[in-house]
């Protein structure tokens, strides 16, 4: 994977998604200069694993895993490696100095919404926090999103969101004149969390290329699984394997467009059947809250896949455990002080990986529109 010969990041426009705004008649503090924009070249075979247009730095919205492609991803993650060295009162840690991010989350978060929030504050800026928008916002009155998105933008320069439908992100980012960031919406996508997962994986493994991993459990509506499977599906020789109860299967759209690029996948029933040959497994737990009103569907698909310390020894010594958290009882305890245990240094790596988006979709910007 080489990176882009210049500093700018590439991103494909997509429907739907505009440009940002300029507002008319008002002054505001240019945070750094934008770098010219360059013409990718795209790798053999992943012409159509990318959307047709590009555009430079700065970084519009980060909405979907698939407005990425590999070189843009390459350098989110040299930034991202350059974050981690970033110390207090260092001039690195001004870099988003007088900037202001505004989180708005709909549904509950712990890891997302604290780390892009340090991660803004590692960075010299500064935020405006709704952790209940859905409850305690004007969204309770019958505010309509584009309307919340409109009135927060004359107060940041950056909306973080997190919102119960899928699409959310993508109608808040038709709406903004500032960069918006999804932080989940609903049962459909989480870039973000996708983009911090391949960063732990290069980092843990060395490689990209050539890995077979594990997708377990609540696959139908784990956002976090469907965004990886986008990010994954553009390197060479990946195989998936899906092991999910079956109230719980990965979506055919997923299936069918990995089909279509020719990126080998398989479903299967029994952990064990791939615990020994895969290098990642990557569990997440059976969500609670999306089977409202299927409660017997959910008593059948919890616990039926659990990584203990029996599935650690069918695990290869340089294979990892991943998890988006959080846990219930999918992972046991017992498990953690496993060194193939990554996924705690996972939720850390998205404090650089989100620190990395934060400067690149703010740098080059004017601060105040």
């Amino acid at each position: 994977m080489a990176c882009a010969a210049s500093t700018a990041l590439l991103v494909s426009t997509h429907a739907g998604l505009q440009a940002p705004r300029r507002a008319s008649g008002r002054q505001g503090r240019r945070l750094a200069v934008a770098p010219r924009a360059v013409t990718p070249t795209l790798q053999p075979g992943l012409e159509n694993r990318t959307a047709p247009s590009w555009l430079a730095e700065p970084l519009k919205h980060v909405v979907k895993s698939q407005q990425f492609n590999m070189e843009a991803l390459e350098h989110v993650f040299k930034v991202a490696r350059e974050m981690e060295d970033v110390r207090p009162g260092s001039d690195a840690s001004r870099q988003l100095q007088g900037a202001i991010m505004s989180t708005l989350f709909y549904e509950p978060s712990t890891r997302t919404r604290l780390s892009f929030e340090s991660a803004m504050a590692r960075l010299g800026g500064t935020v405006l926090s709704t952790e209940s928008a859905a409850e305690f916002s004007s969204a309770a009155k019958g505010e309509t999103l584009e309307d919340t998105i409109r009135t927060v933008e004359g107060y940041a320069d950056v909306v973080v969101l997190r919102h119960f439908q899928a699409g959310s992100a993508e109608k808040a980012a038709a709406a903004a004149n500032i960069p918006i960031i999804n932080a989940g919406d609903g049962p459909g996508q989480h870039p973000t969390q996708a983009l911090l997962d391949v960063y732990t994986i290069q980092r843990e493994l060395g490689r990209l290329e050539s890995i077979h991993i594990g997708l377990i459990g609540d696959l139908a509506n784990g956002r976090t699984v469907r965004s990886l499977a986008y990010v994954l599906s553009m390197y060479k020789n990946v195989k998936m394997s899906f092991v999910a109860p079956d109230v719980c299967r990965m979506k055919d759209d997923i299936k069918s467009y990995l089909t279509s690029i020719n990126v080998d996948w398989e479903e299967v029933d029994d952990l064990a059947q791939v615990a020994s040959d895969v290098d990642v497994l990557y569990q997440t737990r059976i969500q609670k809250e999306r089977f409202q009103d299927r409660p017997d569907d959910y008593e059948k698909a919890k616990g039926k896949y659990i990584i203990n310390a029996e599935t650690m020894k069918q695990l290869r010594k340089d294979a990892i455990v991943m998890h988006p958290l959080p846990r219930v009882d999918e992972i046991h305890p017992e498990v953690d002080p496993d060194p193939r245990a990554a996924y705690f240094r996972q939720a850390r790596n998205g404090l650089y990986v989100r620190m990395a988006l934060l400067k690149l979709c703010l740098e080059g910007r004017t601060l105040g529109h």
